[in-house]
């Protein structure tokens, strides 16, 4: 089971993006809210859900983890199968779907491509009740305001090349973009400075 992958985006396309793990490349779906998001080069961290059937092996990627939540909660519904639930996540952020199954709108529901008014229905009736709304509310809340940080990633993958630990280069750029007053998530223009900042850190605490 492959629950989560922290890469670097290879190639982006309609239905997905390849994900670099280590020199191995990940084909993931992704609602397309996710997928305009991404660019080649990017690093990202997706939370996966692999769906296996007869035909093949299919591995899905959600930016939060409040998406993956509701795209399994979604597969509850008899008949609603992953490229339904992929359809509805690319239509409503998974926090307005919630509310929307919460609500009765079948309406809102029924625009995602894929779904017509009765399956909107269905999903209502078999999942009204069930979904803990707080929780995916939070989730996406937390999502949001954690957002992949990729210039800090890029400067803590430069100074693990230069041989500091993982933990020592993280808490190395927090602080000098902490006291230094610089926002996050770090612009790409910030990314050299807050460099040679996380560098004379290090060099500070040896």
């Amino acid at each position: 089971m492959i629950a989560m992958l922290n890469g670097q985006v290879e190639s982006v396309d309609q239905a997905g993006a390849i994900l670099d793990v280590h020199g191995i490349g990940f084909g993931v779906r992704m609602p397309q809210t996710d997928v305009s998001s991404l660019h080649a080069g990017q690093h990202v961290v997706l939370y996966t859900s692999m769906v296996v059937t007869q035909d093949a092996m299919t591995l899905y990627g959600f930016l939060s983890s409040a998406e993956k939540k509701m795209f399994l909660q979604l597969q509850k519904v008899s008949g609603i199968g992953p490229k339904v639930a992929l359809s509805l996540l690319s239509t409503l952020p998974p926090d307005r779907l919630a509310r929307a199954v919460a609500d009765g709108d079948a309406t809102a529901l029924s625009k995602a491509p894929g779904l017509g008014k009765k399956g909107a229905q269905k999903i209502i009736l078999e999942l009204k009740g069930s979904l803990d709304l707080t929780q995916i509310e939070g989730s996406a809340a937390a999502s949001s305001a954690t957002a992949v940080d990729t210039g800090s990633q890029q400067v803590i993958e430069g100074l693990m090349s230069l041989g500091w630990r993982q933990q020592d280069a993280k808490d190395a750029v927090e602080r000098a973009c902490r006291d230094h007053d610089i926002k996050t998530p770090l612009a790409s223009q910030d990314v050299p400075g807050v460099l040679k900042l996380a560098l004379t850190e290090l060099d500070r605490g040896r």
